[in-house]
């Protein structure tokens, strides 16, 4: 499947339809003011942006014609709002939806990071769930496996749809602001690092629910 790549704006705004969609379903389709409250919210978005109403208004009526996606007047409203039609325009799932999302949203990501993130937006039941999501991803193009960070061991994954909305060789985090040293100080594990333990914890609870699971089928302990 040959997919058109789309602008840093227009990948933001379809990574807000796509979480909203899923996470706030109360309140999707989204109102253009809306829309700008989402994409300029500083939570689970990198970088964080201020985007104004022409700009989010652009990007949405170019999401449309891309077929990416549609305007909705949900009961009878005069009130234009905007639905994404991702799913049926790329043949994904929810859960290929929610991990395409946090890309969009928050750039190069590791199988644990994109987990823990997009689990919120569909199940996510194991990390080898999320492996299979990316595999179904990079056979239809929309994502690739890029090496570790510096200083960390675990593969990260980035999406295709928009290569430049995230620049690769960019810290996925905000630095810590540097402290005075001192003769007792314990050194802070780097940002690498404490994204490694986290992928491994979540290996080690996975692990541990499986076990768990075994014992309670073959009566272990009862």
């Amino acid at each position: 499947m040959t997919i058109e790549t789309i602008t840093e704006l227009e990948a933001r705004m379809l990574g807000v339809l796509l979480e909203k969609a899923m996470t706030t379903p109360e309140s999707y389709p989204l109102s253009l003011n809306a829309g700008v409250n989402a994409a300029n919210q500083k939570s689970n978005r990198l970088p964080v942006l201020a985007l104004e109403e022409d700009d989010v208004l652009d990007a949405f009526e170019r999401l449309v014609d891309r077929g990416l996606a549609k305007r909705v007047f949900p009961g009878h409203s005069r009130v234009e709002k905007f639905a994404h039609s991702a799913g049926a325009k790329l043949g994904l799932n929810s859960a290929c939806l929610a991990v395409l999302a946090e890309l969009l949203l928050r750039g190069p990501q590791t199988v644990g990071e994109l987990r823990t993130r997009a689990r919120r937006m569909a199940p996510l039941e194991s990390l080898d769930v999320v492996q299979q999501v990316i595999q179904t991803l990079s056979e239809n193009r929309l994502c690739r496996r890029l090496p570790p960070e510096p200083g960390g061991r675990a593969e990260r994954y980035a999406q295709l749809l928009c290569p430049d909305a995230h620049p690769l060789n960019a810290p996925t985090a905000e630095p810590a602001r540097p402290e005075a040293a001192s003769p007792t100080a314990v050194a802070t594990p780097s940002a690498a690092e404490q994204r490694e333990i986290a992928t491994l914890t979540e290996r080690v609870n996975e692990l541990e629910r499986r076990l768990g699971e075994l014992e309670r089928q073959l009566g272990v302990g009862d």
